[in-house]
């Protein structure tokens, strides 16, 4: 569900903003969230890449710490048909 937000900007900014959005076919409106959204999923992005690389640097001493019991919880047997990244 999207939601109404208000900003100010200065009116240089508000003009530049603007006719960058004309230039792509877009209001102000669509312009700035179009905006917010891609820093967004930039940061989402680089934040996943870098637990990725973490939990792939430290598998080791993951599963030295933790043991094979990838499903705890689970009756014998079930984690056996279980792929391997359902947890």
């Amino acid at each position: 569900m999207a939601k109404q937000t208000n900003i100010r900007l200065d009116d240089e900014v508000k003009a530049a903003a603007e006719e960058r959005a004309k230039r792509r076919g877009l209001t102000l409106q669509g312009y700035l969230a179009d905006l917010i959204q891609s820093d967004v999923n930039e940061s989402r992005a680089a934040f996943m890449a870098g637990a990725a690389s973490f939990l792939a640097s430290y598998t080791d001493v993951f599963d030295a710490e933790l043991g094979e019991d990838r499903y705890p919880g689970l009756p014998q047997g079930l984690e056996e048909r279980a792929p391997r990244d359902a947890a």
